[in-house]
């Protein structure tokens, strides 16, 4: 977490992120420097389940922080 950042705004970067990281791997086009594009797209595939992760983690801190007190 960033000085001064609360755990919600963290989240939030956390999703900004994942989803320019997913779309910049949908946009890539070919695999980089002659790799598979196996690779290319198990590792589209990791960035997706990771953004998953990031937007159930938003709903938490987003559930917590409407909670009185």
């Amino acid at each position: 977490m960033k000085t001064g950042e609360t755990e919600l705004e963290m989240v939030w970067r956390h999703v900004r992120q994942g989803a320019e990281q997913v779309a910049k791997q949908r946009a890539g086009g070919p695999a980089p420097r002659g790799r598979p594009a196996e690779e290319a797209e198990a590792l589209l595939d990791n960035f997706e389940v990771l953004q998953r992760q990031h937007g159930a983690h938003l709903a938490r801190a987003e559930a917590k922080a409407r909670q009185p007190g």
